[in-house]
């Protein structure tokens, strides 16, 4: 049951990650939804709790900064591009309980007039702060690089049109993926820069040179780098090496062990550095749920053994999973010390995705959201806090 917001809240366990730094034991205090102070203690647990407000000793619990999500689909059953307002709200509140506290609803490929409609429809929910944003995963890709995108969609660069979907969001579209090579394509990110959307490369068959040119003109971030993407060549490099060699750009990668290989993701790890990797579920309508048939968009999709595909088709559809499983590998035992894993485990589900939004920090520093996530000891999600209020969690339902 979602309890209601108090004025203090303390947080005291044996491990807090807050403004960057790992304190152990440690402690965050909040005001309302808004953090005022954290730190390592220095005396007695319950000296936290000698002031008013609620306080809470999470006793062996690991606190980290809610995850952030820069890109999905939906989920529970619901998908952000529902004309159900109930649907889109389940789909938030099911990745809010796996910890994922703020996330940029990602609509597929469509008609502009469909578009249109979707993104009107989610406008207010970003600017009651539901939603951190609206991210437009097409119709301007590739349709060789299509994925889980309906070809009968897909179209050049239109400004035209890409302007009219930026009034109706009225500043709610915060990033927009396009594929570089097409006609337009360069000018349309020129005019995303100076709307002050963040231009992501994707879906795409670009040259290097074509992607270079992109990033030049304002792209900085590639879209599910690998997936639907030119693959690297030793005499064409394509957009691969174009994205993860330029220290502009910010690299989705979603690390669920089906998009990528493991150790591709410990490559590109190495490769760019936990300051330039944002971890991104592209999680689906059927997140949290049975296999089964389900749509993306338009299209049908069949999940089996937890993995999406397009049921005419071979394509991979999305994923099915949560923030939380993609940092459990992020913070794995590996060759650095369990410290650094885990604040790069944070950065990359947290500090990351918010910076390439362009977005004030969410790190549980002073001044930003009371949005917090208790993990056990083996980084399973155990109590989330989104906005200074305790919500349902997956292991509190099956706890009742």
């Amino acid at each position: 049951m979602t309890t209601n917001v108090v004025q203090r809240t303390t947080v005291v366990s044996d491990t807090v990650v807050a403004g960057g730094q790992v304190h152990r034991p440690g402690y965050v205090e909040m005001d309302r939804d808004t953090v005022v102070d954290h730190g390592s203690l220095t005396g007695p647990r319950d000296m936290r709790a000698q002031g008013s407000g609620e306080h809470h000793d999470l006793g062996q619990s690991i606190v980290v900064p809610g995850f952030v999500d820069m890109h999905v689909h939906g989920g529970g059953g619901g998908a952000f591009t529902s004309e159900s307002m109930t649907e889109v709200r389940l789909a938030a509140a099911t990745h809010r309980a796996y910890g994922t506290t703020a996330l940029c609803a990602s609509l597929v490929s469509a008609t502009a007039p469909v578009l249109e409609a979707q993104v009107a429809r989610l406008t207010d929910l970003v600017a009651q702060g539901e939603l951190l944003g609206i991210h437009l995963e097409g119709p301007w890709l590739a349709p060789s690089k299509r994925g889980a995108h309906d070809p009968g969609v897909l179209r050049d660069p239109d400004l035209g049109e890409i302007r009219r979907l930026i009034d109706v969001g009225q500043g709610a579209i915060r990033m927009v993926t396009i594929a570089p090579e097409l006609p337009g394509a360069i000018e349309a990110i020129a005019m995303l820069r100076e709307h002050g959307v963040v231009a992501a490369v994707g879906h795409t068959d670009a040259t290097y040179d074509q992607t270079r040119a992109a990033i030049d003109a304002g792209a900085t971030v590639g879209t599910h780098l690998f997936n639907a993407m030119r693959p690297i060549g030793h005499r064409e490099p394509g957009p691969v090496v174009a994205l993860t060699e330029d220290p502009r750009v910010v690299v989705e990668v979603i690390a669920d062990g089906v998009h990528l290989h493991p150790t591709m993701v410990e490559q590109v790890r190495h490769w760019v550095g936990a300051d330039r990797m944002a971890l991104v579920t592209d999680a689906m309508v059927a997140t949290g749920m049975p296999d089964g048939q389900y749509t993306l968009g338009t299209l049908e999709v069949t999940v089996a053994d937890g993995v999406a595909r397009l049921t005419h088709g071979d394509s991979i559809a999305g994923g099915t999973g949560t923030t939380d499983a993609l940092f459990r590998a992020a913070a794995a035992p590996g060759d650095i010390s369990d410290d650094e894993r885990l604040l790069d485990a944070v950065r990359m589900t947290s500090a990351v995705p918010v910076r390439a939004l362009g977005l004030a920090p969410r790190d549980l520093s002073i001044g930003s959201p009371a949005d917090l996530v208790a993990l056990t000891p083996a980084l399973h999600v155990d109590k989330v806090m989104a906005g200074g209020v305790w919500v349902d969690t997956p292991s509190a339902t099956m706890e009742s």
